[in-house]
Order: structure tokens, then C-alpha cells, then sequence
């Protein structure tokens, strides 16, 4: 599956690396939800979105951007408004044939992203489409040529490996447009997105059985890390921990919870939390004391529930009807995270 490769992808990126991402997803079957969107990041940060009306961003740099770059807001435009609607229906209509799955809700997504060593002047790309959460076709990069994940998937696979002018625009497209693109939109948006912002770390606890939520919330970018050590090591035995979710403001969160019913109260004082970015030495460690715990019997404002199944880009479903809970936390994930293109 594509599962949490292209989040991982885009979380190693380093100072030096960056990658830009299209999310393409059309359904059917889903009640008063648009039949498709793309949306746009940059290094994992959702920067813009259309759903087949309007093209949207709350970024007034991506609205520069777009308005000088004619060729990515015409392809952009062409994608949304045109190609778009035709390709999800046909598409989805003819796997509903293929897979014997006439009713329900079916979800048709596909990934086209590239990466940009800006050191060494490298840059990689990736394509890869998933129907009802399951990987059906992958384009091989260094053939460029289709590999079949998917029974149903070989007759397009054949297709697509005899359509020259297809081969032609998917090369051009992972090589020159998107990391052409990609640099460009690290220039326009370098204030935001190559900022830096540390959160504020605290440890929060339920009932004095419940695990010990050592929380960071107000970072930026997403690209960080948060643990438990014990004596300067981390620790995994005991310890659960939880994903990156975006707050209102476009900063992140996370949290990593300790189980200490083991562990005396007089040890404490060895066991702290560590919050660090990733490919930055400095971190912040928060070491436990009892003191500085803060109960949450009441949750604090700041903290978002948690979404279900909301990982950006990931096609981790089990059944028809887990597509349709992924989409609908993924969609409501991304008009959180930028404030627009939010479907209810």
C-alpha cells in the first residue's frame, strides 16, 4: 500500500531537501462531498486546494505565486475545471466493472510528488494511484515504465506503457516542471515555510493511574520528533505514542504517552521527555517531576481531539466503508490545517 510512504517521504526531508506534492482524490457514492479535489504541499504543509470550482489558498505568497507562474496556474486550472471530473468518472466507473463492486462508496487517489536536494542539486519523483484504499498501479522512475499492483490493473498498465506521449509528460512533469515548481515555491514562501517555531512542552496526566502525556504543541515544520528516555536512553517499553496533527494556526502538534504504574515516584526524576526537529541538534527536554504535571480532566482548549485515520496522503484502508471514514477525516484534516476548501 501507499500507506505512510509519501508522509515519510516528505518528514526526511532534511534543511536541504524538499519535496512538493499533488494529492488527487475523486469518490463516489459519498453524500453532499465533491467528487474530487487536489490538493498541494509543500514538505508535508498543505499550501493549496481546488475541488473543482476554485482554486484556494489563505497564503498570500501561493496567490502571488500562482499569478506569475502562468504554465503550474493553467495546469492547475486545467486539472481542476477540466480533465479532473472526466478522468475520476471514467476511471471510477470502469473499476467498479473491473472489481464487481457496483454500489457503494469508492474512493480513486493518486499521488504525483518530487523531491529537490537543494546541495547537491538532486531530485527524485514518484507516482503511484490507490483505489478503495489498496495500491492498484506505480510508476517505476528509473524504466519509466508501470508496475501492476493489482490484477485489475495490468490492462492499464499495458495501455500506458504504449502511450509515448504519456511517458513523455510524466518524465517531463517529474523531472523539469515539479522541481522547477518546487524551487520556485520555496523562494515565494521561504518567510513561512522555511520558518522554525519550537512549542511549548508540557506533561499532562488524567488520574494518578492514567499514563503521563508528555504533549508539544506550536511547532513548526511537521519534520520533528518527541520521546521518552530513561538515564539519557530512550525507552520504548511502555510508551505509546501518537501522530502529528496540524493546529488552526498551521503549526503541529503531538504527544507520547509513558505508563508509569511501574515505576516509583522516587525514580521520576530519571525519566524526562525530548522534544527535537529533525536534522537540529538543539532540543527541549522536559524531565518528569510531579510538580509540572497538569491534570486534564478538562481538556485544555489547545489540544485537538485526535483524527481518525487523518494522515496526509495515506491510503490506509481496510474496507469501502473505511474509504469513506478516511476521506471524509482526511478532507476535514486539510480545511483545519488551512482554513479553507473545509467540507462538513
Amino acid at each position: 500500500m501507499i500507506k505512510l510512504l509519501m508522509l515519510l517521504l516528505c518528514l526526511r526531508i532534511s534543511a536541504e531537501k524538499h519535496c512538493l506534492t499533488f494529492y488527487f482524490t475523486g469518490s463516489s457514492g459519498l453524500p453532499n462531498e465533491p467528487e474530487f479535489e487536489v490538493v498541494v504541499e509543500v514538505d508535508g504543509s498543505p499550501i493549496a486546494c481546488c475541488n473543482g470550482t476554485e482554486i484556494s489558498s489563505k497564503q498570500d505568497w501561493v496567490k502571488r505565486f500562482l499569478d506569475d507562474d502562468t504554465d503550474l496556474h493553467t495546469w492547475l486550472r486545467i486539472q481542476c475545471f477540466q480533465n479532473l471530473r472526466k478522468v475520476f468518472e471514467a476511471r471510477i466507473s470502469d473499476l467498479k466493472q473491473s472489481f464487481k463492486q457496483p454500489e457503494g462508496v469508492h474512493v480513486f487517489q493518486w499521488i504525483d510528488s518530487c523531491d529537490w536536494n537543494k546541495e547537491t542539486g538532486e531530485h527524485t519523483g514518484f507516482m503511484q494511484y490507490g483505489y478503495n484504499g489498496e495500491d492498484f498501479i506505480a510508476l517505476d522512475i528509473q524504466t519509466m515504465s508501470w508496475i501492476a499492483l493489482k490484477q485489475q490493473a495490468i490492462p492499464i498498465k499495458v495501455g500506458w506503457d504504449t502511450d509515448k506521449a504519456r511517458k513523455y509528460f510524466n518524465q517531463k512533469f517529474l523531472t523539469e516542471m515539479c522541481p522547477d515548481w518546487l524551487k520556485r515555491f520555496l523562494d515565494y514562501g521561504k518567510s513561512s515555510l522555511l520558518r522554525t517555531e519550537l512549542p511549548s512542552v508540557s506533561f499532562l496526566q488524567k488520574t494518578s493511574s492514567s499514563p503521563i502525556r508528555c504533549h508539544a504543541t506550536g511547532f513548526y515544520p511537521e519534520r520533528a520528533v518527541l520521546f521518552w528516555r530513561k538515564d539519557g536512553e530512550e525507552i520504548h517499553e511502555f510508551v505509546d505514542y501518537g501522530e502529528i496533527i496540524p493546529n488552526n494556526d498551521g503549526t503541529f502538534q503531538m504527544s507520547v504517552d509513558f505508563s508509569v504504574s511501574s515505576v516509583s515516584v522516587a525514580d521520576w526524576w530519571k525519566y524526562d521527555c525530548v522534544f527535537q526537529h529533525l536534522d537540529v541538534e538543539d532540543k527541549i527536554i522536559l524531565r518528569l517531576d510531579e510538580a509540572e504535571i497538569r491534570t486534564n480532566s478538562k481538556r485544555p482548549s489547545n489540544i485537538s481531539l485526535p483524527i481518525i485515520a487523518a494522515v496526509i496522503g495515506s491510503l490506509v484502508l481496510v474496507s469501502i466503508s473505511a474509504a469513506a471514514a478516511a476521506y471524509v477525516a482526511y478532507k476535514k484534516k486539510i480545511g483545519e490545517q488551512l482554513g479553507f476548501c473545509v467540507w462538513d
